[in-house]
C-alpha cells in the first residue's frame, strides 16, 4: 500500500528527465501509450512518446535517444513499466579489441611548421572502430560512447595519424559556465543544444610536436560549426570542455585562445549531488561567434 501511494504522489509532481520537465500527465500518457503497443520495443515506444510529447531536436527530428534515457529512469523509479529489452548490449564491448592499425609508434618528432597537410578528418562509419580503440588505448579515461549529438575526429598530418578529437553533448549544468553566461534555468533548458563539449582530446603518446595541440584545437573550433550543422541542421555557438586539474594545467587549451571559468564541485556530467563524487575538474570555454550570449539566452 505505501509503495502505491507513493507512486501516485510522484505522478502528482513535475520531474525532470533528459532535460525536459514531465508533468503527471504525461507521465499518464507515457503508460498509455506503453498499454497501446503491447508488442513494441522501447525504440518503437519512443518514438511514440516523441511525437505524442511533440519532443524534438532544433533540426526538427525526435528526442528519441533523450527519450529513450529518460523512459529507463522513470522505469527504475517505478513510474512506469517498459517492456523488456530485446537485446542485452554492453556498448564498449566491440572496442575492447586490439589491431594493427593501433599499434604504438616510433617516436615522431618535428616542429609543427614542419608538419605537411595537417588536417582534420570527420569520423565516419568505417573509421568508427579505430578511434574508438585508440582512444580507449591511449586516453587515460579509455573509451565510453559520447552522448548525444556528436562529431568525432581523426587529426593527421598528410598520412600519419597524430591525434584524436571528440565532440558531444554539453554538460547538463555547471556552475562557473551558467553564472559566466547569466542566463536562466528556463533559457538554459530552452539553448543547451547550442552549446558542444570537447569530451576527448588525445595526441597520440609517440608524437612529439611542441604547440600541435593548440593548433588542432584552433582548426577544431574553425570546421565544427559547419559540419555540425551539415550533419544536424543547427550550429553550435560555444564550445565548452573540463580538464582535470590533479593531471593537466589547460596550456593547450589557453594557448588556443580558450578561457578559464573556474571549477567544478566534483558532482559529475549531470550536476546530481546523489551522485558520487568525481575529480575536480577546470572549466573552459570558446565563443564561436560573437554574440552567443544573446543567443543562449533568447
Amino acid at each position: 500500500m505505501f509503495c502505491i501511494k507513493s507512486r501516485m504522489k510522484q505522478l502528482d509532481c513535475a520531474k525532470r528527465y533528459s532535460g525536459r520537465l514531465f508533468t503527471g500527465e504525461d507521465i499518464k500518457r507515457i503508460r498509455q501509450l506503453i498499454r497501446e503497443n503491447p508488442d513494441a520495443s522501447r525504440q518503437r515506444i519512443s518514438y511514440r512518446v516523441c511525437e505524442a510529447l511533440d519532443w524534438r531536436k532544433p533540426d526538427g527530428g525526435m528526442k528519441d535517444m533523450s527519450c529513450r534515457v529518460a523512459m529507463l529512469r522513470m522505469h527504475r523509479e517505478g513510474l512506469i513499466e517498459l517492456p523488456p529489452a530485446r537485446h542485452q548490449v554492453n556498448p564498449c564491448r566491440s572496442f575492447s579489441r586490439r589491431t594493427v592499425q593501433a599499434e604504438p609508434q616510433p617516436i615522431y618528432e618535428a616542429a609543427v611548421h614542419e608538419l605537411q597537410d595537417l588536417h582534420l578528418d570527420v569520423v565516419e562509419r568505417k573509421g568508427s572502430a579505430l578511434w574508438n580503440e585508440t582512444i580507449d588505448r591511449y586516453h587515460y579515461l579509455g573509451y565510453k560512447p559520447l552522448p548525444g549529438a556528436q562529431l568525432r575526429y581523426f587529426a593527421y598530418a598528410g598520412e600519419r595519424l597524430v591525434g584524436v578529437l571528440g565532440y558531444g553533448a554539453a554538460a547538463w549544468k555547471t556552475g562557473p559556465r551558467d553564472a559566466w553566461i547569466g542566463w536562466s534555468r528556463e533559457q538554459r533548458h530552452r539553448n543547451l543544444w547550442g552549446i558542444v563539449n570537447n569530451a576527448r582530446f588525445l595526441i597520440l603518446p609517440w608524437i612529439r610536436v611542441r604547440c600541435l595541440a593548440s593548433k588542432l584545437l584552433s582548426m577544431a573550433a574553425r570546421v565544427l560549426p559547419s559540419a555540425w550543422e551539415r550533419r544536424y541542421g543547427y550550429r553550435p555557438v560555444l564550445l565548452e570542455t573540463f580538464v582535470e586539474t590533479g593531471r593537466f594545467q589547460g596550456t593547450c587549451y589557453r594557448a588556443a585562445n580558450w578561457r578559464c571559468l573556474g571549477q567544478t564541485q566534483g558532482r559529475g556530467k549531470l550536476g546530481d549531488h546523489r551522485i558520487a563524487q568525481v575529480p575536480v575538474k577546470a572549466v573552459w570555454v570558446y565563443p564561436l561567434v560573437e554574440d552567443f550570449r544573446e543567443r543562449l539566452m533568447r
